[in-house]
């Protein structure tokens, strides 16, 4: 067994390569997302912030923040924010990109931390909206992050939600990851010496439960009014969704 085929063995087996993965690409994760993405990656970031309805002081947790795109675009609108990140570098080149901020007299400017989405260090009800850029995907156990979510979300409180879609018919869906495959490996090899480094991201897309899978979930367990909208042909989807009263 591949130590890729190794990372979905169980939860905690997910965990470790995770963590291990995001700290050896975080110097190159600005590059790859907009490589992946033949460059949309920010302009969908900000749709994510469009579709949030931001007002003034709302507070806005940003959970797997990677660099901080989603939370610099988070406080375009006024709003308070925390990006959350388990991987240390992620949020030292996200800090970096808060003092540059503040050296040109930008304002509001997000704060950064290290936490995990699978035991948030928020109170219950203290988050009127939580965003996330591809981490619902990555998470060990989804059920237990979405129940986290829930508990820090205000009621009526906005989720949003931006990742990978699985295509439902089998020749998109097949062509697709064959294609993500291919270039993972080839950015793998070419950065790390490793292609297994980005071919993990079409191994998780085909474990995710795709769109509409994950909207079922997100009703299950606590939302109401969810939206899928997709993005880039439905290869991308934005899920938005409102906290249970």
């Amino acid at each position: 067994m591949s130590h890729l085929e190794a990372a979905f063995q169980s939860p905690e087996h997910k965990r470790r390569h995770v963590r291990k993965l995001f700290a050896t690409i975080a110097d190159r994760y600005d590059f790859i997302t907009v490589a992946l993405s033949f460059g949309r990656d920010r302009a969908w970031k900000r749709r994510l912030a469009r579709e949030a309805q931001l007002h003034h002081g709302d507070r806005v947790i940003d959970l797997a923040c990677g660099t901080g795109d989603i939370a610099f675009a988070a406080a375009l609108y006024g709003a308070e924010v925390v990006g959350l990140d388990v991987t240390l570098r992620m949020i030292e080149l996200a800090r970096a990109k808060e003092r540059l901020a503040r050296t040109r007299g930008l304002w509001p400017i997000p704060r950064f931390t290290v936490g995990d989405m699978m035991a948030l260090p928020f109170a219950d009800a203290s988050a009127d909206v939580i965003t996330t850029g591809y981490g619902l995907r990555n998470v060990p156990t989804l059920e237990d992050a979405v129940d986290e979510i829930v508990r820090v979300l205000k009621p009526g409180g906005r989720l949003l939600s931006l990742d990978f879609n699985r295509p439902r018919q089998a020749v998109v869906r097949t062509a697709y990851l064959g294609y993500l495959t291919v270039v993972g490996a080839t950015l793998g090899w070419v950065l790390h010496r490793d292609p297994d480094t980005y071919r993990y991201i079409p191994e998780s897309v085909r474990r995710y439960p795709g769109a509409h899978g994950v909207a079922e979930l997100l009703q299950a367990r606590g939302f109401d009014d969810v939206r899928v909208i997709p993005i880039f042909g439905g290869f991308m989807t934005l899920h938005v969704a409102r906290r249970r009263a």
